[in-house]
Formats: structure tokens, sequence, C-alpha cells
């Protein structure tokens, strides 16, 4: 089966284009090394994909005949992520939100007031 199929079929990515375009940009590899969406996988490999700023490692189980359940997924493939991998979505949330979100518009008078002092304070540093 075909790596971009497998990705597909065990629902990492939502389409099949999607998962072919991970494969060419580098984000999908088997022991380290960039592959082709036309890759033949066979059982026993351990795939690092690169989503959403986190390196996920899933290990072949066994190969689907056609894009499954969700409940059946694990039957297919073990997840071997490390936990500070998993974690990072954590820190990647709070950071997120630390910052002004795209598209509020103007900053408020209280906000400019706060923008202005922080800038003369650390002017007069």
């Amino acid at each position: 089966m075909r790596i971009d199929k497998y990705l597909w079929c065990i629902r990492i990515f939502k389409t099949r284009s999607i998962a072919t375009l991970a494969c060419k940009k580098g984000q999908v590899k088997i022991d380290a090394k960039n592959i082709k969406p036309s890759k033949e996988l066979y059982g026993d490999e351990l795939i690092l994909v690169r989503k959403n700023q986190i390196n996920y490692q899933i290990k072949v189980l066994d190969l689907p005949t056609s894009r499954i359940g969700a409940k059946l997924v694990d039957i297919y493939r073990k997840d071997v992520t490390p936990l500070e991998e998993i974690e990072k979505t954590a820190l990647l949330k709070f950071s997120k939100d630390h910052y002004r979100k795209r598209g509020t518009g103007r900053p408020t008078k209280k906000e400019r007031r706060d923008i202005d002092n922080y800038q003369d304070d650390t002017i007069n540093e």
C-alpha cells in the first residue's frame, strides 16, 4: 500500500491529496529519510509525521484494505509518540493566548496607554 493512502486510511490526514502534499514537503519520514508519496509500505515500519508543529511517531501494525472508521484505527497502527511531543500542544495553546488575535481591530484606549507606557519604560532604561 502507498504511504499517502495509508495515512489517509488511518485518518492522519483528512484527504489523500493532503497526505500526498505532506509527503512531498518532507513532513513524512521513514527511518529519518524523506519519502515520496508512492513509497510502498509494508508491516512493522516506524513513520514520523510532522503535523501541527508536533512530530508524531506511528508504528504500522497492519495494512487496511480501504479507509476505516475512527474506532478501528488502533487495529492498524500504534501511536508511539513521546509524551514531550504531546505536551507541546499545551505550550502552544498558552503561547497563542498571550498575543492579540489577528483581526480584532485597533487597540482600545486602555491597551494603547499600556503600549505607550511600556515603550516609554523601555526607552528610559
